[in-house]
């Protein structure tokens, strides 16, 4: 099986909406995972019937016994995130700032404190007409999104029997939650447009994915609106071996099939033809057709 990882330098370059495209006509036995935890998109676009939902435990957060708690507030002045407070008279955690540190569990003289688990999210697996999914939800506020997307991605992988390809709606940045993407993949589609930054991301989404030995391809977006930057950025392809799969113009109907929760490809358009294009090249490379 194919591993594949739709990403991109940063929010908003049409990352979602590339990945949607291509499970829409990849016409392969896939399996599809949205790993961008922290804002999951990919299901508003592919209509799931739910078939599983899972609490997911992150790390563990401090909880204070009151009735052993001497009110000495040591635990306070250790804790460097300032996730103990005072309410109510009583010192308490607050789980939003807690990083599961354990500092205030191993200083508190009284043994009120322990560590324990803390639900910080969803994790879902769905049937839709393209193939299974497994995606998730992250609670506001919650952290340790790197081991949602490693959650999410075992999901996947129980439910790729039969599939030639996974392809993964991965998340912007290269962050934490990025890394756990790509850790594993055969390859990565990244989304670039041609902004004022877009070159500068792109060269540091480049970096980190070489570290991982991964195939890189790249899209570029909206390429038409401004055709000098997209010339940038080709030119750094070139340079860096990087593959150039196609380039997608801008066009209205991308904007309609968003707001109508569909993949852009259900219809005739500017886009649809450069995204069939962009899978045939992709698809070709990676063996698949």
């Amino acid at each position: 099986m194919i591993r594949l990882a739709v990403i991109s330098g940063k929010g908003g370059t049409g990352k979602t909406m590339v990945a949607a495209a291509l499970a829409d006509i990849g016409g392969v036995p896939q399996v599809l995972a949205d790993c961008d935890v922290d804002a999951a998109n990919l299901a508003l676009l592919l209509a799931p019937r739910r078939l599983t939902t899972e609490e997911f435990r992150g790390l563990e957060v401090g909880r204070i016994d009151l009735d052993l708690c001497s009110d000495c507030g040591i635990c306070a002045d250790n804790c460097r995130f300032g996730a103990i407070v005072r309410r109510d008279d009583a010192w308490v955690v607050d789980t939003l700032h807690c990083e599961g540190c354990g500092v205030c569990a191993y200083v508190c003289p009284m043994g009120a404190i322990e560590m324990v688990p803390h639900v910080c999210g969803e994790v879902y697996t769905s049937e839709t007409d393209l193939g299974n999914l497994a995606h998730a939800r992250l609670f506001p506020g919650s952290g340790n999104s790197g081991l949602l997307v490693i959650e999410v991605k075992k999901r996947a992988v129980a439910l790729s029997e039969g599939a030639d390809l996974m392809l993964v709606d991965g998340p912007p940045g290269i962050g934490c939650p990025l890394i756990a993407t790509v850790s594993g993949m055969d390859s990565v589609l990244i989304v670039t447009e041609p902004g004022v930054a877009a070159l500068h991301d792109l060269t540091r989404l480049v970096t980190v994915c070489r570290r991982f030995g991964v195939r890189i391809f790249v899209v570029i977006n909206r390429f038409d609106l401004a055709e000098d930057i997209c010339r940038e950025i080709e030119d750094y392809c070139a340079e860096e071996d990087l593959t150039v799969v196609g380039k997608i113009p801008f066009d209205s109907a991308v904007v309609e099939a968003v707001r109508a929760g569909r993949p852009v490809t259900r219809r005739a358009s500017a886009a649809t033809d450069a995204l069939r294009e962009i899978r045939e090249h992709l698809y070709s490379d990676l063996g698949l057709i």
